[in-house]
């Protein structure tokens, strides 16, 4: 690991001057990913602007009946919270099932929005990627990629995005807040990631300088039935091969809202837009569940070692949704 300087940052226009003034610099929130990558090689920042004495650290119910989470809200906070455990049950489960308890009695709320890709080829400094040196290649699709990406990869990048919590986010339609050079703004969860294309090496929509400050939950999704699930190699802990975040809001025996997002399936999670709208106002008849889903997936693009994916996503998200169609409404909800 190479020498870097350090601050600990009071304020945020403290850490937002600091970090525009030393070129290379980073932000470190509980560092349970970057420390990791600067032993790695992959990281080498010039100058660390810790957080940790920031306020944010905090959920707090809003005014309208949602909740805002401050970015430095540890994982094991979050996933525990009564709030969120009775209001928003997707976004607890992805917790629970994304670390280990060590891991998240560290890791932040923006840290594990900003996390990186588990993929080794960009953890492996000798070998190709794209994503950490751009236009050296993708050492990963002519190799070792049965955990790899089968929607929306491009011919540069095949990555997966790690984060179980980002998957529940996509579906709870959050809001993530951000303070910058240029002021502050709200990225729709959903648009927060992006997607390879021809730059992999830019996971998100994060502008030079900004900071996550916190991530909104709407208040009109609040107590709805909503559910996490993850395949994974292995019961403990372990990245999901396919996941599945879903909300589901029936009336009248019709879909009055649906939301599914995937993890573990693409550069960013995946927003089911295509099962969303078979569905919306349809009966949730297994069969239409069935029929939307596999429209959903019919995108997919598998490789050469994981098709499997697209049959275990789609049992997933079955799975899901026909079990969240018998749920009754939350006690925390607000309707």
């Amino acid at each position: 690991m190479k020498p870097f300087a350090y601050v600990r940052a009071t304020g945020l226009p403290e850490a937002i001057a600091a970090h525009g003034a030393r070129p290379g610099s980073r932000y470190l929130g509980g560092g349970t990913n970057l420390v990791d990558l600067m032993k790695l090689g992959v990281e080498a920042p010039d100058t660390l602007v810790d957080l940790a004495d920031l306020t944010l650290g905090s959920v707090e119910e809003t005014a309208d009946g949602g909740l805002r989470i401050g970015s430095g809200v540890r994982g094991s906070e979050l996933a525990l919270h009564p709030l969120v455990r009775t209001r928003y049950p997707a976004l607890s489960q992805a917790l629970l099932a994304g670390a280990s308890p060590q891991l998240r009695n560290v890791a932040t709320t923006g840290g594990n929005l900003l996390q990186r890709t588990r993929c080794p080829y960009f953890q492996d400094v000798a070998k190709p990627c794209n994503k950490r040196e751009p236009g050296t290649g993708c050492g990963a699709r002519d190799g070792v990629h049965r955990d790899h990406a089968v929607l929306g990869h491009s011919p540069r990048c095949i990555a997966t995005h790690p984060s179980d919590m980002a998957v529940a986010l996509a579906a709870l339609d959050a809001g993530v807040e951000l303070q910058g050079p240029d002021g502050a703004r709200t990225v729709p969860a959903t648009a927060f990631h992006r997607l390879p294309g021809d730059q992999p090496e830019r996971d998100t929509v994060i502008e030079p300088g900004e900071i996550v400050t916190a991530v909104t939950l709407p208040p009109d999704r609040a107590g709805l039935p909503s559910r996490y699930r993850k395949a994974r190699d292995r019961a403990s802990y372990a990245f999901a091969l396919a996941s599945v975040a879903a909300v589901l809001d029936i009336s009248g025996g019709r879909v009055r809202h649906v939301a599914l997002a995937f993890g573990g399936l693409a550069h960013r999670p995946w927003r089911a837009t295509v099962a969303e709208e078979r569905l919306l106002g349809a009966a949730p008849t297994e069969s239409a569940v069935r029929e939307a889903v596999e429209a959903e997936l019919d995108a997919a693009e598998p490789l050469r070692d994981n098709a499997f994916k697209v049959p275990l996503a789609r049992n997933l998200a079955c799975d899901v949704l026909n079990s969240l169609a018998g749920s009754p409404p939350s006690r925390g909800s607000r309707s």
